[in-house]
């Protein structure tokens, strides 16, 4: 007969650090109370008894797995990558792991996404809720005693840890710019006014700016289109279409920002030149496009640290109000914006 040897017990790893075996398991799941020289002694116990975690055991224990849920629209906008890059490198280093679903938009996606996360029964969800989410499900994830953080979109009446930026102040710096430039036709493109909170936030800085220089809102000028390239694309040329076109646009995202600058050298026109254009969010490709796209910068890498940092307390019993955290926007201007060929920058406003 094969013998084997007995299993390693986090009570081996105790009795031979010299602890208890609550202060072990604290020092397994990486709590901060622990001093650093007791947690050194109870690592090096387990180093040397080849002490390892039995992490679907720990599982069954807590009736909960060191899984957090993460709901975005689409991975395909590369606004989101760089988010999930910072949730995980955070829930990395305190030993949790991401489980990713994406709703494309869809409440009944985001429903089933959302049941099979509590299937696998996810210790805590951060996402981006499409626009016609109801309050009702936040209180069952509530009832089900599930931390729940929402990033980069609201759902009113639903008071929750959130994680975003002022869309409104970025939306009227990036139209402050273009009036500035001499620009006094200036279109908004993308999204729809029945969108999300984020969309709403965005449309209202764009007029909120227009009407701080005493320029009118002309709904001519408001295009409504898919959140895509293709909805950019085809914004710009229906905007160019117009009897008396704009010299300027602001796009709700850099997605729509690049689909514009496609559509209009699908013209013959060159972005910047003959069009000033702005996006949002400031993607990474902001930057190597042509001509540069000038962009509000939301600062995606701290949207991610400080949503899985907040989501981790309330896992660990944080039972405080809830916090909205809000990251400042920032103006990035390149040359999408900068070399407009229609009328010199210093027009007098």
């Amino acid at each position: 007969m094969v013998s084997r040897e007995k299993r390693v017990t986090l009570q081996d790893v105790a009795d031979d650090a010299g602890v208890s075996r609550a202060t072990a398991s604290l020092v397994v799941r990486g709590s901060k109370s622990i001093k650093p020289s007791t947690h050194k002694k109870v690592l090096n116990s387990m180093e040397k008894l080849g002490y390892v975690y039995d992490r679907v055991a720990a599982s069954f224990r807590l009736q909960r797995s060191s899984t957090i849920g993460v709901i975005v629209t689409d991975i395909e906008n590369p606004f989101y990558p760089h988010i999930l890059t910072h949730i995980e490198h955070v829930l990395y280093e305190q030993r949790f792991n991401v489980l990713l679903g994406m709703s494309f938009e869809s409440t009944e996606k985001q429903e089933r996404v959302l049941e099979t996360m509590l299937e696998h029964r996810v210790c805590g969800i951060i996402m981006t809720p499409v626009a016609s989410t109801s309050p009702a499900l936040f209180t069952k994830l509530q009832n089900l005693n599930i931390p729940t953080l929402l990033i980069g979109r609201e759902v009113d009446t639903v008071n929750t840890d959130y994680v975003g930026t002022d869309y409104r102040l970025g939306a009227e710096m990036a139209v402050r710019h273009l009036i500035e430039q001499g620009h006094r036709r200036i279109a908004y493109l993308g999204g729809s006014p029945q969108g999300n909170t984020s969309y709403k936030e965005r449309f209202a800085g764009y007029c909120q700016a227009l009407q701080q220089f005493g320029l009118e809102i002309d709904p001519a000028l408001i295009i409504t289109s898919p959140i895509n390239r293709d909805g950019g694309t085809r914004a710009v040329q229906e905007a160019m279409q117009l009897n008396n076109p704009p010299t300027a646009c602001f796009c709700n995202n850099d997605v729509i920002a690049l689909g514009a600058m496609i559509g209009l050298q699908l013209q013959g026109r060159t972005p910047g030149k003959h069009m000033a254009i702005v996006g949002f969010d400031n993607v990474q490709e902001t930057e190597t496009a042509k001509p540069g796209l000038s962009s509000v910068s939301v600062f995606q890498d701290k949207w991610g640290s400080e949503a899985a940092k907040l989501l981790l307390k309330r896992i660990n019993g944080d039972q405080s109000e809830p916090t909205r955290i809000i990251i400042p926007p920032q103006l990035i201007i390149r040359e999408s914006s900068t070399s407009y060929s229609g009328f010199h920058s210093s027009s007098p406003l």
